[in-house]
């Protein structure tokens, strides 16, 4: 999931340099941690949500063979 995660924020931001993606896992999930350079937050979020939100759709369909939940958070750097 990490990977996946990685290849889709690298393309939407203008520095794909300052994207890291952290990924951890615990009993019941898999956590996958987002964070971009500030001037490119708005740019993984979209407008309400929604570029966000369909980054965790995809994220979740890919994960669907899993037998954990898998989250995708987005932090500031």
């Amino acid at each position: 999931m990490k990977e996946l995660v990685e290849v889709i924020a690298k393309s939407l931001v203008e520095n794909p340099d300052k994207v890291v993606v952290t990924q951890t896992e615990d009993d019941k999930a898999i956590i996958v941690e987002l964070k971009v350079a500030q001037s490119d937050m708005g740019k993984v979020i979209g407008k309400q949500g929604k570029i966000a939100k369909a980054i965790r759709s995809v994220v979740k369909a890919a994960s669907a063979k899993e037998t954990k939940k898998v989250l995708v958070d987005i932090v500031q750097e």
